[in-house]
């Protein structure tokens, strides 16, 4: 029989390893995200099929990102997981309610920039970094 003592050791332990996959699968994400919009550039000078297939390996990762995540969430405790679903949520309503206000100010002509899926990946991203900490706040 395994004492709570031991149960939360194996917890920790696991927690630490699927942060390190996710850690890990995110970098190489990002890694390939650059690979792709950058390399046809500086790397291999405008080769479509070459770009094609980084374009693919950037989406196979981000597969693989998604998966590792969802396996994270799971192993997380009950409060985590509140924590991260409410994170997760308030990120997408910000992002859908900024980015669809941002692109229908685009494309009335009420700014004169072009609206950019980087500037509404910034706003989602902070957000949810927000949201755990406001709500690891909430809960100590």
């Amino acid at each position: 029989m395994t004492s709570p003592e031991s149960t939360n050791t194996n917890w920790k332990q696991r927690n630490n390893l699927n942060t390190k996959r996710l850690a890990k699968w995110t970098a190489a994400w990002v890694i390939s995200l650059a690979l792709a919009t950058f390399g046809d550039k500086f790397i291999w000078q405008q080769n479509e099929l070459i770009t094609a297939i980084a374009i693919g390996i950037n989406f196979l990762v981000g597969i693989m990102m998604i998966m590792v995540n969802k396996q994270h969430l799971i192993d997380l405790d009950e409060l985590q997981q509140k924590i991260q679903l409410n994170a997760m949520g308030l990120s997408l309503g910000i992002g859908l309610i900024v980015g669809i206000s941002y692109s229908t100010l685009d494309t009335t002509g009420l700014i004169s920039s072009h609206a950019e899926i980087s500037h509404l990946i910034i706003v989602m991203a902070l957000t949810y970094m927000i949201g755990i900490i406001l709500g690891n706040r909430k809960y100590q």
